[in-house]
């Protein structure tokens, strides 16, 4: 199996692809911004419910890549989609070398608190946001400063989680899953015997009726675990592979079927491919997106 790591390394070389290509790669494509659009009508969902959710997914915030003023704009288009509620999947802080600078997060999370919607923003964490905070690690236990500062910027960050909202008298749940591989670094500390701070059975305990639930969760295997009860998952961390070609994606950290786009599990799962990048500052074929998803009402389709 080729690697995130190898396979971007390999596509520095130049040689495979090409000089123009490669060029495209690591000068144009991630400098991209898309809004990619999905109107769906799950099944769980009430077809005459309509409401529509923005997704900021892997901002992985860095000078040049992902600067302030980037977050900016990115945070000013996702205004402007209007959404009803805006959600945070994660991988805010920097996982490449070649960043000149990783922005701390008492910088980017004010910018990301101008986010806006009537329905609030709300917030998971990566595992970026985990390992990149060594004394959480160490300790094997607390809440990384991403988080923190998340929560110090009026963003709630959910960690098994769901909490009631309603928008024209039609309630719904938002849940967010703690994270699936927050402590992988952390087994060279030996602080901790698990991999995730993921508790689905707790998160979803928390449901206290039947109006149809939205889940976050940053990474999209747990997919395979979600019941039925859920309407639609949102979750990031592939990046869509940053190199997808023909519907293909060389890396796909979570398989195919979940690298990227929409499908259906027992419930509608809708991947991002993200707005940053991971090990190296190049995308082909995957450019950087704001997702908006619009649940019911006219036009929807069912999967």
């Amino acid at each position: 199996m080729v690697t995130r790591r190898r396979f971007l390394k390999m596509m520095g070389g130049a040689g495979a692809l090409g000089v123009s290509t490669t060029a495209y790669g690591f000068g144009v494509e991630p400098d991209r911004l898309n809004v990619t659009r999905y109107s769906l009508a799950p099944p769980q969902w009430p077809a005459d419910f309509k409401l529509r959710i923005a997704v900021i997914a892997d901002l992985h915030a860095c000078d040049p890549w992902m600067s302030l003023k980037r977050i900016e704009g990115i945070v000013a288009h996702t205004n402007a989609l209007k959404p009803d509620l805006t959600v945070l999947l994660g991988d805010y802080v920097v996982s490449q070398r070649r960043a000149t600078r990783a922005i701390p997060a008492h910088e980017w999370a004010p910018v990301l608190g101008g986010l806006r919607a009537p329905l609030g923003v709300h917030a998971v964490l990566g595992n970026h946001d985990w390992w990149d905070d060594r004394d959480v690690q160490r300790a094997g236990h607390g809440v990384p400063v991403a988080g923190r500062e998340l929560q110090r910027a009026g963003i709630p960050v959910y960690e098994n989680d769901a909490r009631r909202f309603a928008k024209d008298g039609r309630p719904f749940w938002l849940a967010g899953l703690g994270d699936q591989l927050a402590w992988i670094p952390a087994r060279r500390f030996r602080s901790v015997r698990r991999i995730g701070v993921d508790d689905l059975g707790a998160t979803l305990a928390k449901v206290t009726d039947d109006a149809p639930v939205i889940l976050m969760a940053h990474e999209p295997d747990i997919a395979r675990r979600v019941p039925s009860r859920v309407a639609l998952q949102l979750s990031g961390h592939t990046h869509g592979g940053q190199v997808r070609l023909l519907g293909w994606s060389p890396i796909a950290p979570s398989g195919q079927e979940l690298t990227y786009g929409h499908v259906r599990k027992s419930c509608d799962v809708v991947v991002s491919g993200g707005l940053g990048c991971s090990i190296m500052p190049f995308r082909l074929g995957m450019p950087p997106e704001i997702v908006l998803v619009t649940l019911g009402g006219a036009g929807a389709r069912v999967a």
